[in-house]
């Protein structure tokens, strides 16, 4: 009877040896991946976080760390896959807040603003004290907004200023070419330095409205794409 206690513990204790050699080797894994991470060898951290879920399926660190490499190489619809398994699995409140937070920053640069929304209100739910996600959640629902107002147009309004404005040129260039008769050579000179300085004017301004334009439209990112 003995004997056999004796043969139960030594069974127990081997299987609870060959588990925690499981979980090391999975950690292992985790911790190539980083060591690749940092290195920006996006493919080889994603090969090892591939293999700690192939040992752990619950490492919710390496399913996060998995789609931040996947984000790196601009594989993003599997990047969300992986964010959200790590969002839903997790149990860290701050953790979740970083997955639905990078889940957001991918919607919103494909302009799904709605998804967007959603997920940086998931993200404010496990983390309220953060400004950068507020910030964006923000900007989406006014380019959102925005987006709607421009289907609900059609775009109408844009077309009919442009061709107002093309109408006025084409008004002031008849005017200046019957001008152009009855002015002098200096005159001439003049009126075409003028023309040339006001068409930069007009370059200039539209180059900074573009700048500003995509400056607004840019979700300010956070480096959440560091692994845990």
């Amino acid at each position: 009877m003995k004997c056999l206690r004796y043969i139960i513990v030594i069974m127990i204790c081997l299987v609870a040896g060959n588990e925690a050699a499981f979980a090391q080797s999975d950690r292992i894994s985790v911790r190539m991946g980083n060591k690749y991470y940092r290195q920006q060898n996006f493919d080889k951290a994603e090969v090892e976080y591939r293999k700690a879920l192939g040992k752990n399926p619950r490492n919710t660190q390496a399913m996060y760390n998995l789609g931040c490499a996947l984000l790196q190489q601009q594989k993003d619809s599997a990047a969300i896959v992986q964010l959200e398994n790590a969002g839903k699995a997790e149990t860290s409140a701050k953790r979740k807040a970083m997955a639905y937070h990078n889940i957001g920053v991918i919607c919103q640069s494909h302009q799904m603003y709605g998804e967007a929304i959603q997920a940086y209100q998931e993200s404010l739910r496990n983390n309220p004290d953060d400004n950068e996600t507020r910030y964006n959640l923000a900007l989406c629902k006014h380019l959102q907004k925005k987006q709607n107002d421009n289907k609900n147009n059609g775009g109408g309004n844009d077309k009919k200023d442009d061709k107002k404005e093309q109408n006025q040129k084409d008004n002031e260039n008849n005017k200046d070419n019957s001008k152009q008769q009855k002015q002098t050579p200096k005159d001439q000179m003049s009126k075409e330095n003028a023309e040339q300085l006001l068409n930069a004017a007009v370059q200039d301004e539209k180059a900074t409205q573009q700048r500003m334009k995509k400056a607004m439209q840019e979700p300010r990112r956070r480096q959440l794409q560091k692994n845990w």
